[in-house]
């Protein structure tokens, strides 16, 4: 949402195409929980290059948090799967009277959240947590506000996670969960070769897979995802709703290309198993730098995702 970690699923805030997940703060990619623990040091810059250019919406929804208010001021911020710590940041910011903690079970990736919040003046308020959830919420103490970037959907027992999420609550604490918006898209529906549509198909293949990383949580119980009767049902007043928008629109800058072919990379690692030969075949030419259509050439690559915040206050 590692995004995303704090979750026995590798997660993080930035909602990035890693192994299994995204804190995503937009995860769309590869979610599953097959295989070896992620190599945070090798992923990191990856959280952190997606997280980066979703910083204006993520700067954007803090200040609407900021007017959203709560009784007695914002003084502890819980940033709930904090990843590499790009979100942690922008929180603490928009916060300054606040200690924001980041709260993650990757030691390497709240390594880059404490260097991060060093280099941009915010050390002496920013703190960092270890923890696995839900194993660790007691420890996780109060909080006036409680950000939680696409780090729920890792937990089994996504009602009972927000039932402890409105524990650690003060009184007129806020929660703002971040779960749902819209999945990425990086390419025209017609790109000139395979068939059209390519990446509302890799959607659909990653539901399934997402599906599937979700019964293997430990405890995990089907829920409807309605945010604002989970939140409600948690003893939380619902404060509102908003979604934020990513839009980088073509030529993008290097990063943005580069992060496009890393996230499609990822996903044909992924998803290959469960594509058609065309769709691999076509996912193959854009992964062939020396191809002129493929990612690292052509000039229609854009980013373009949402993502969609639900608060809720305590009492």
């Amino acid at each position: 949402m590692t995004q995303h970690s704090a979750s026995h699923a590798p997660q993080t805030s930035t909602g990035a195409p890693a192994p299994d997940h995204a804190h995503g703060h937009g995860h769309a990619h590869g979610h599953g929980h097959e295989g070896a623990q992620p190599d945070w040091n090798a992923l990191a810059p990856l959280l952190e290059a997606e997280a980066e250019i979703a910083s204006p919406a993520y700067a954007e929804a803090a200040a609407w948090l900021g007017t959203l208010g709560t009784v007695h001021g914002v003084r502890r911020v819980l940033d709930v799967g904090s990843g590499p710590g790009v979100v942690t940041a922008l929180l603490a910011e928009a916060f300054p009277a606040a200690e924001t903690v980041a709260v993650d079970a990757s030691p390497e990736l709240l390594e880059r959240a404490r260097v991060r919040a060093d280099a941009r003046g915010l050390g002496a308020r920013v703190s960092t947590l270890r923890a696995e959830l839900p194993e660790d919420l007691t420890r996780l103490g109060e909080a006036d506000l409680v950000w939680a970037g696409n780090s729920l959907h890792h937990l089994g027992d996504q009602r009972a996670a927000l039932t402890a999420f409105a524990g650690l609550l003060r009184p007129g604490g806020m929660i703002a969960l971040v779960e749902g918006g819209l999945p990425p898209r990086h390419l025209p529906r017609d790109l000139g070769f395979g068939r059209p549509g390519l990446e509302a198909r890799l959607d659909a293949v990653n539901a399934d897979r997402f599906a599937r990383m979700r019964a293997e949580l430990p405890g995990a119980k089907d829920e409807t995802e309605d945010w604002r009767a989970l939140l409600s049902a948690a003893g939380l007043t619902p404060a509102g709703t908003r979604t934020f928008l990513t839009d980088v629109p073509a030529p993008v800058s290097p990063v943005v290309r580069d992060l496009a072919v890393t996230t499609f990379t990822r996903l044909r690692e992924a998803l290959g198993p469960w594509l058609d030969a065309e769709d691999r075949a076509t996912l193959d030419r854009l992964l062939d730098p020396s191809d002129d259509r493929s990612l690292h050439h052509r000039p229609d690559v854009f980013h373009l995702t949402a993502r969609t915040v639900h608060t809720a206050r305590k009492g």
